[in-house]
């Protein structure tokens, strides 16, 4: 497993991390199994959010109820969790990043994780009526009393981070973001910059932020790895949907003796923005597969190829 220091913060991390948003519904020994298992590929790095699991801290109190982990095991492992999505009990949410949220939230964490600290708390996706004094005063309440060593967010543009940053003075170390070969605007608008009547050309809020990123220190942590676009299924082994990508990523994965999840997983690994991958999968054999990209030595060529064939152009 490939690991390397957060920028800004020094923390040694794992390159691949472990999702915990779908095992509120797991029995103990089946998230036993998938942390084990992750631990055994050199994943020690779990992410969190307060509303996983359809009820406040659902996942986290099952992570927790399950391992039962010492004071000693929980220092050997980085816990994430996210805060800032409010549901109404509807059928929809709204966010909320004003300091007393934050705080209340970041605190219910602490209770469901069974642990006096998280290691880096997200906000989960941007507030539009975020006012960044509030958030500032609840990071550095979180800071100074050990409750929270690091800070980071989730789907931020860069004027949303910069405008974060006209008030909190921590580092934000790590932004959350949808990335995956199908759906890599990310990447993918950069390699067709100022192309006239291109879809491809176009900025969507994304044009110039993984660039952002990498030059001030903020690690992207890719979310949804293997979907097609927006929750639209995975694409690995549909070669219904996605023939000839699948055709690479099987020729791929038989060259350098992985399975294509493991192809997967390198595409966002082999970038030298030195990027996380989130996986979300439960399956303890999919985990192992997927980190096994960790460290993939994908030629220029392979990955360019895998961009192409997931519809991507090089002008």
């Amino acid at each position: 497993m490939k690991t390397f220091r957060l920028p800004g913060c020094g923390l040694l991390v794992p390159n691949v991390v472990a999702g915990m948003m779908r095992i509120g519904d797991k029995t103990d020994s089946e998230i036993r199994e998938l942390v084990g298992t992750a631990l055994d590929a050199g994943i020690n790095f779990f992410d969190h959010a307060d509303v996983y699991g359809g009820q406040p801290h659902k996942c986290e109190r099952r992570f927790a109820q399950a391992l039962n982990w010492s004071s000693a095991e929980r220092e050997n492992v980085i816990l994430q969790t996210k805060a800032g999505i409010v549901p109404t009990g509807e059928g929809w949410a709204y966010f909320d990043f004003s300091a007393a949220h934050l705080i209340e939230a970041a605190e219910g964490s602490l209770r469901a994780l069974g642990t006096d600290y998280i290691d880096i708390l997200l906000l989960h996706r941007p507030d539009a009526l975020v006012q960044p004094e509030e958030v500032a005063f609840a990071f550095d309440q979180l800071e100074s009393s050990g409750k929270v060593r690091r800070f980071g967010v989730s789907n931020h543009s860069v004027q949303q981070i910069e405008l974060l940053k006209t008030a909190v003075r921590q580092p934000l170390v790590a932004n959350q973001l949808q990335l995956s070969i199908t759906h890599a605007p990310l990447v993918a608008q950069g390699m067709a910059i100022n192309m006239e009547g291109l879809d491809q050309s176009i900025t969507r809020d994304a044009g110039g932020l993984l660039d952002y990123c990498r030059s001030h220190g903020v690690t992207v942590q890719a979310w949804s790895p293997f979907q097609r676009g927006f929750f639209d299924g995975t694409f690995i082994g549909d070669h219904e949907r996605e023939p000839k990508l699948n055709a690479v990523l099987d020729r791929l994965a038989a060259k350098y003796g992985v399975s294509p999840i493991g192809i997967a997983t390198a595409w966002i690994t082999r970038h030298p923005a030195q990027m996380q991958v989130v996986l979300g999968t439960t399956t303890p054999a999919r985990l192992a597969a997927a980190a096994e990209g960790s460290d993939l030595p994908l030629t220029k060529k392979d990955w360019y190829e895998l961009t192409l064939a997931a519809g991507y152009i090089t002008p």
